[in-house]
């Protein structure tokens, strides 16, 4: 006898949306004290992360700062990427410290970024 396999198995997680692989997150500023300001170090506020103790799953994340050029780049997109990695708390509220490849431009205060959930230290 042949068993019967259940087609719907395999076709149902073709059907469901595509997955996520980042959470969304703003540029609030740069490092600061009272007169010097850091580029080197960006703040970021992440959705959803409201307490230091929920920032350690996101230490070592890489963030994406993604643009848009007018012109057409070497690997045939319209967008960039600068690359960064989440560093450390900063305060008790869920702002993170990260460094970037290239510091993000003045431009980018209050714009969106995207906080990959990889590289995993699970």
């Amino acid at each position: 006898k042949k068993k019967k396999r259940n087609k719907n198995i395999m076709t149902k997680a073709n059907n469901s949306q595509p997955t996520r692989l980042y959470v969304k997150g703003v540029h609030l500023g740069f490092k600061r004290g009272l007169r010097n300001q850091y580029n080197h170090t960006s703040l970021i506020k992440i959705n959803g992360v409201d307490d230091k103790a929920a920032v350690d799953f996101y230490l070592g994340k890489k963030i994406a700062y993604i643009t848009k050029s007018s012109k057409i780049g070497k690997d045939g997109s319209k967008f960039r990427v600068n690359w960064g990695k989440v560093c450390r708390a900063h305060g008790g509220n869920g702002v993170v410290k990260a460094k970037f490849a290239r510091p993000l431009p003045p431009q980018s205060i209050g714009a969106p970024v995207r906080v990959m959930l990889y590289p995993s230290r699970v």
